[in-house]
Formats: C-alpha cells, structure tokens, sequence
C-alpha cells in the first residue's frame, strides 16, 4: 500500500512556519539571518588567517605589520564569535514559542473539537501524528528553525567560496562537487537501511519491552512464583534479545560499509584537488600561501554542498511532522462554533427539549441505532430513559446534549433547531453527570468549581453551598486541608481517596455549581448499591426542582420519581407514561420491573425489605 501523499509539500510548510513566525514572533526570522551571516563569517575569518599570514612571511613584511595582523584577526574572531555566542543565546526561545504557540493550537483543537472526531479514527491517527513535532526541543515544530538557520549558512557559504574559487579550472569545481553529492547520497541510502528496516527492528524490541514490562508489573507477582513463571520470562527475553543482536549485528555491517564507501570517495576528491594544486605551485602559478587557501576553500566547498543537501534531505523531515500536525490542527469541524449563533443560557428558565423524526446510525454501522424517534421533553419535566442493553439510551442522551447531530430528523431547543448555534454555548445550557465522569487532580473546590483557584474564578463561597447541598459538607470539613484536600494520587502524594457515594455527591455538588437549566444524569450510579442509588437519585430530584431533567438508570425503580418514563427497545419508543401507568398496562416495562424485584426477593433476601420497596431489585442491563 502507498503511503498517503502529504497535503503540504516542504516549500509550503517552510513558508506556514515563516508566516508563524512573522506573525507571533518576528525576530526568530531576523535572527535565522543574521546567526547564518555571523558563521560565514567566522569560517571566513578562519579560512583566511593562516594563508593571510604565511602571505606576510613569503613577502618578508615587517615584523609590527605582522603583529598588526595577528591582532586584527584575534580581534575579528572575539568580535564575531561574542556576537555569534549572543545571537544563539538571546536566539533560543523564539523557537520555543512558537512550538508552544503550535502545541496550544493543539491542545485547543483535541479539548475543543466537535464530540464525533473524538471516536474517529481518522482524526485520532492525525492527532497522534501531529503532536510528533511539537513533543520537545527536537521535535520539528522548533528544530527546524535550527536546520533553516544552516541551511541558510550553508547556501551563503556555498555562493562565497563559488567566487573564491572562481579562479580555478571548472574541472576541479564540477568533479569536487560531483565527488560531494555522490558520497552524500551513496551515505544516504545505505545508512537509511535502518529507517527502511524499522518494523523489523521494532517487532525484536517489542517482545523484550514486553518482557521488561511483565518484570515490572508488581500485578503479576504473586502469579510468577507461584505458577514458576521466571523460566519462562527468561526464555522469551533471550531468545528476543538475541535476534535483536543479530539485527543489529547486521546494521552495522552495512553501515561500515557506507563509511568506507564514503572515505574512498573523499580520497579520490581530495587526491585530484591536491594533485591540481600541486602541478599549479610546481608551474610557479601558485604561492604557498595560495596553495593553503585554494585547498582549505576546496575543502569548505565540499562541507557547503553536504551540508546543503543535509539540510534538504531534513527539512523534508521536518516538513512531513509539520504537515501533520497542521492536518489535525485543519481536520474539518462537523458542528459550528464561533461562526454559529451565540446562544446565552437564562437562568431560571426551564427549557423545551424535543427529538422530531430523529434517527442516528454510526459510521459503519449496518443499521440504525434509533429509528424515527419522535420525543418531546416539556419545560420544568423530569424524565427517565430505560431499556436494554444496546437499546440506544446513551445514544439519546449524546442527541439531547449536542454531543453527536442525527441522520435524519432534528434535535431542538425552545423549537429551534440546535445545529444553528454556536455548539459550545448550547452545551452551557446543561450540568451532566455520566457513568464515567472526570476527577481532576486538584482540590474539591476546584473539581467542584471546575476552574483552577489560580484562576480567580472560583467562587469559594458559592463552592461550600453547593457541597453542603449535595450532603458533602462533614466529609469536607473533617478532612486536614478540608476543600483545599487533593483528589488523585497520582498526582498529589497528600491526596484522599473518597467513597463512591461521596465522589456521586461530589459530582451532585458540581451539578449545582454551574446552575445550568438542564439536567443530565446517565447512570452515574451504576456502581453504588440501589439504596445508596436511590438516595443520590433523590437528592438530585429535590435539589433541581422547576429544572428540565433526563435520567437513565438499569435499575426501573430508581428513576419511579420521575414525571414520565420512556422505554426504549428495538431502536424507538415502545412505551411512555409514569411509573404507575407503565405497571399497570403489564407490558415490557411490567415484565422487565417484575424481573428485577424477583432478583432481589430471590437473591438478595440481606437487603430486606427497605430494599425491595426502594429499588425493587436489579438486572444488570448495559448500553
């Protein structure tokens, strides 16, 4: 298979970075110019002052014009290299900057992107290729500023002894630089192998990292003694690492032999050029101190040319992870942002949801995952959504939250169409809890309040009303540091681990504090007990009265509260009414009711009787 011909072309993406750089930080292209300028000519000052001076020793100059000289060069290299040296210095973090600029870009655009591009493949193979030139110092978001500067004094210097050299015959010019560019590409191309062999290279490290990596795992421990695993691991790992020996063994073969091949050629160019120069001396046409410079320029000349290609051969490089990344940072955006209408939650105000006529399939998918969903969701109601597992109701939710738009019909808000606003003010409109909600590592306030204290937006007071709402307030308050304790001890070694409960009150308590209009449970308490997730789901019925809420339980009697129920089966809405009605209709939801509270009365007799008349048991139903 061919690889995919990359959108940009390294001249194109030379010039993204040149208009990067006029843009956010000029003096990085100023600095490229005068840095290349400054080393042409040093290496100048540096071809110059021996024949310079072995010219004043053939002429018999004066011993004060001698000294003369020696100090005006020794003064030129101080006053070059200091300048050089400071240019590289002061030099250093333009570069930075606008890697930092392009990984900020980055990260906005994976935090920010429209909710489909994250389980997309195509864009999640973009995003792992574009963050390869902005990872460090080396990665080519910056490093190429590195390679543009010697390319540049690579091409200045290749122009300057062109002309010094222009008294020479061709022949010497064309067979030095033939000489050149022949060893670079024969070095090239043998010394490559190992690019051209990396999946071999790789699937020989894998079967030793993943041995090394068993090692590691304390997991694993226990099984290893017990079950005699050592022999085993060793085996594996020698007989990995040995093929990998025998790889590299092999590489370094093929690589001496592009040494010798390179040496071989530098000897047949410097032969020819010495042998040139030497029959000019013996003619009388050159003095020795000529004789140095014409040679010492020979030489350089051969440097400027491998280094042009060199240059080449790495901005092509850099240009494919620059390419890439510039790939995710364009990837097209499925919602509108900025360029939708704005749209301002009000507070207080219950908001109308409604699906018309909606259906979804996923991409790839063979059939719909709901089918002609007609759905309407008064302002102020609480409604639950129920069914099987692969029912849909996770789908439904992502509808009703802007997180994914359907395949046909409509999701509106207030009778308004939601793909017309800007998508990130839609979501303002709703507080969600899901299944698998995010803690960050930081403080209770700051996972409550979502912001950073450092930020000046958290609002501390308005933080312990919320935790105190959500029945948090003693756990809080008994601890050391109190809404100042650490959560995630990956992060922080003083941080506290909480309860399910208590991270389900946490997660209560955040709800609270963004106030939005809407309400969004999906079964954020599948792991707590049906006591303790009756009690959740309750707080959170009195906590958000007069606001919109959708809850999604696998267990029926959790969401009973509920001003309507709607079962989902078979990709649409197979019932509707309260909790009451679905019952005594005696249908799925009668049937699937009845299966849960024989469960428990069944199995779960330690419950007791609270329990059958709280949650009236379970089944274990996923999406």
């Amino acid at each position: 298979m061919k690889n995919k011909k990359p959108t940009y072309n390294t001249l194109q993406n030379v010039g993204y970075m040149a208009s990067l750089a006029w843009n956010h930080r000029k003096t990085v292209l100023l600095l490229v110019v005068i840095q290349a300028a400054l080393t042409v000519g040093l290496n100048l000052l540096e071809l110059f002052v021996v024949p310079g001076i072995l010219r004043l020793v053939e002429t018999a100059a004066p011993l004060n014009q001698l000294i003369a000289i020696v100090v005006l060069f020794a003064l030129a290299f101080i006053l070059v290299d200091g300048l050089l040296g400071y240019v590289k210095a002061t030099g250093t973090w333009g570069p930075v900057f606008l890697r930092g600029t392009l990984a900020s870009w980055y990260h906005a655009k994976f935090c920010q992107t429209s909710f489909p591009n994250v389980s997309d493949q195509n864009f999640l193979k973009k995003m792992e290729s574009g963050i390869k030139a902005l990872q460090n110092n080396s990665s080519a978001g910056e490093y190429i500023w590195t390679t543009l500067t010697e390319f540049t004094t690579n091409i200045i210097g290749f122009a300057i002894y062109l002309l010094l050299m222009a008294d020479l015959d061709p022949v010497i010019i064309l067979v030095t630089a033939a000489a050149t560019i022949a060893s670079y590409y024969c070095s090239k191309n043998i010394n490559s192998w190992g690019y051209r062999h990396k999946e071999e290279e790789g699937e020989h490290l894998h079967g030793i990292n993943y041995i090394t990596s068993l090692s590691r795992d304390y997991k694993l421990a226990k099984d290893v003694r017990i079950l005699n695993m050592k022999p085993w691991l060793d085996d594996v790992y020698n007989k990995s690492m040995a093929l990998y020996k025998s790889f590299l063994m092999k590489r370094e073969r093929i690589y001496f032999a592009a040494d010798a091949i390179d040496a071989a050629l530098a000897f047949l160019r410097n032969g020819i050029a010495y042998a040139y120069l030497i029959a000019m001396v013996m003619d009388g046409g050159l003095s020795a101190a000529q004789f140095l410079l014409y040679f010492s320029a020979i030489g350089g000349f051969t440097a400027w040319v491998t280094g042009i290609f060199t240059n080449i051969t790495k901005l092509r490089q850099e240009s494919l992870d620059i390419c890439a990344t510039r790939e995710f940072l364009e990837h097209a955006e499925q919602f509108q942002f900025e360029d939708g209408a704005p749209l301002e939650p009000q507070k207080g105000k219950p908001y109308a949801l409604e699906l018309r006529d909606v259906t979804f399939r996923y991409p790839g998918a063979e059939k719909d995952t709901l089918s002609h969903i007609n759905l309407s969701i008064a302002p102020g109601e609480k409604l639950a959504v129920v069914g099987l597992n692969g029912a849909g109701k996770t789908t439904l939710i992502k509808l009703l939250c802007g997180f994914i738009d359907p395949t046909e019909g409509e999701v509106l808000l207030d009778g308004q169409d939601i793909r017309q606003y800007n998508r990130r003010d839609y979501y303002r409109h709703f507080s969600a809890v899901f299944q698998n909600f995010s803690v960050l590592a930081g403080t209770i306030a700051e996972n409550v309040a979502q912001v950073t204290k450092e930020s000046g937006k958290l609002d501390m007071e308005w933080v312990k009303q919320c935790v105190e709402r959500a029945g948090l307030k003693e756990t809080a308050e008994k601890l050391p540091q109190q809404y100042e304790t650490h959560l995630d001890r990956r992060m922080f070694d003083d941080a506290v681990d909480l309860s399910g409960g208590q991270m389900q009150r946490l997660m209560l308590a955040r709800a609270l504090y963004k106030s939005a209009p809407i309400l969004v449970l999906d079964e954020p308490t599948a792991a707590l007990d049906p006591i303790a997730e009756s009690d959740i789901y309750q707080r959170y019925n009195q906590l958000t009265q007069g606001s919109t809420s959708v809850y999604i339980s696998h267990r029926l009697a959790s969401t009973r509260f509920c001003d309507r129920i709607v079962l989902i089966e078979n990709g649409g809405i197979l019932e509707e009414g309260t909790h009451e009605d679905l019952l005594s209709k005696g249908g799925r939801y009668a049937e699937l009711f009845e299966i849960q509270s024989r469960y428990y009365r069944e199995n779960r007799p330690e419950l007791g009787e609270e329990a059958e008349t709280t949650a009236k048991g379970e089944i274990c139903y996923e999406r």
